[in-house]
């Protein structure tokens, strides 16, 4: 019965007598005094193995090893399997077009992304989505364990809820439909219906020409939304909660992957300590910081990214938490279903962590006649939005929500330079290969 690698140190403490199986892929081979020492590499982690006689294989062979397993100080993971038979599964055909063991910030990222099968195989580029995949598990344990109702919704829509802009088109029989840009409908729509508490992971999409390492026009989003709140910062106050625990859950799960990037996450205490800075305020310490660190440009009138910069530095020097919450947006910046706080601003906020933005939220309207009543200001018409309104016409308690990039949290937490590198097939102006 097969073994995989972390289990081998079990195996030679309880049962050193018994000959184990393994299989993987040879990661690394070197020869040393008449010993050939091959490192196999599994799904778990990496396994010396010793033999005899040099094998007829290479770097990335698939094979089957039968052996004894030792204790060795000096191995990887301090064990290792003297081998009395080795079967080769499978061979790579042809040169391969970069070393797989080597360091990734040595290849480039296209030629990662365009060799993507033999990227992911490179375990510190594979342990990006080991982290990823305890991010979107506690997500979900999260909001589970606060009483909300996984949902999956349609990512083929008739129209944005927002008017139709940013996105991509889809020939559906004899119309056009469109790709989601968020589940924003359809949450507010479950709301109304009753659950009141509701959450998704699932795929969004935005037909934005960016190309930045911070924008992708296919990601996950994973998105709450909630009935009976009174103000955006009942949102901030839940997404504080929900961050502090999948910073826990990462450091409890992904230690190892953390050290191969030599990254940390924040502990809880300061995820609560994070500020919840007024629009306007924001705009006046990053000016502030930016004057200080005499950047070109002087005042910042927006909080644009390098705003974003400044705001998370000042947070982590002030308050102990490289993150910060910006509420009360101006109506201006937000959509039409933002819940205004007064004339000039709403109950809207961004989370911004290292430097980054990762979440938009806020509440929403949820009065018909309200929203009827804001959309010319917007330039919108009722006609276009039916479905849309619809949802409010038999009465929707007060309800907000907001929603996380997972592509961006996963960049931010091990400090990726891009974020197409949090992405396992990353979609934009000019990929969609492989």
């Amino acid at each position: 019965m097969r073994i995989v690698a972390k289990d081998i140190s079990n195996a030679a403490r309880e049962k050193p007598s018994e000959e184990v199986e393994v299989k993987g892929w040879v990661h690394r081979i070197r020869e040393l005094g008449g010993i050939t020492f091959v490192i196999l590499r599994d799904r778990s982690g990496i396994l010396q193995l010793v033999l005899e006689n040099p094998p007829d294989i290479t770097p990335e062979t698939l094979i089957r090893a039968v052996g004894l397993p030792a204790l060795n100080e000096k191995a990887p993971g301090g064990v290792e399997v003297k081998v009395h038979s080795l079967e080769c599964i499978s061979k790579p055909i042809g040169d391969l077009p970069y070393q797989v063991n080597g360091d990734p910030a040595k290849i480039g990222i296209e030629a990662i992304l365009d060799h993507r099968v033999l990227s992911l195989r490179n375990p510190k580029i594979r342990a990006i989505f080991k982290v990823q995949s305890t991010i979107i598990e506690a997500f979900a344990a999260y909001f589970r364990g606060q009483d909300f109702t996984e949902i999956k919704t349609s990512k083929l829509v008739g129209s944005g809820t927002e008017g139709g802009t940013e996105l991509f088109e889809v020939e559906y029989f004899n119309r056009k439909v469109y790709l989601a840009q968020s589940p924003q409908l359809y949450k507010q729509t479950m709301v109304a219906s009753g659950l009141e508490r509701v959450f998704e992971i699932a795929p969004a999409y935005r037909a934005e020409k960016h190309d930045t390492p911070r924008h992708l026009n296919e990601y996950v989003s994973m998105d709450m939304e909630m009935g009976f709140i009174e103000s955006e910062k009942d949102l901030i106050e839940m997404e504080k909660g929900m961050l502090a625990y999948i910073f826990d859950e990462v450091a409890l799960k992904n230690r190892a992957e953390l050290e191969m990037y030599q990254a940390t996450v924040p502990h809880a205490e300061a995820v609560f300590k994070a500020p919840i800075v007024p629009y306007e305020d924001a705009l006046k310490i990053a000016s502030a910081e930016a004057a200080a660190a005499k950047t070109a440009g002087g005042r910042i009138f927006d909080i644009n990214p390098e705003a974003e910069r400044f705001l998370c530095d000042w947070s982590l020097r002030e308050h102990g938490a490289d993150l910060v919450f910006v509420n009360e947006f101006p109506r201006r910046h937000r959509p039409f279903y933002t819940y205004p706080l007064d004339a000039a601003r709403t109950m809207s906020f961004d989370a911004l962590f290292r430097g980054l933005e990762i979440t938009t939220g806020g509440r929403r309207q949820h009065d018909y006649n309200a929203l009827l009543e804001a959309l010319p200001k917007f330039g919108l018409k009722p006609e276009n939005l039916e479905g849309y309104l619809a949802v409010f016409k038999y009465g929707c308690p007060p309800h907000g929500g907001f929603a996380v990039g997972c592509e961006r949290l996963t960049q931010k937490i091990l400090g990726l330079s891009n974020v197409k590198e949090a992405s396992l097939f990353p979609r934009d102006r000019k990929r969609v290969a492989p």
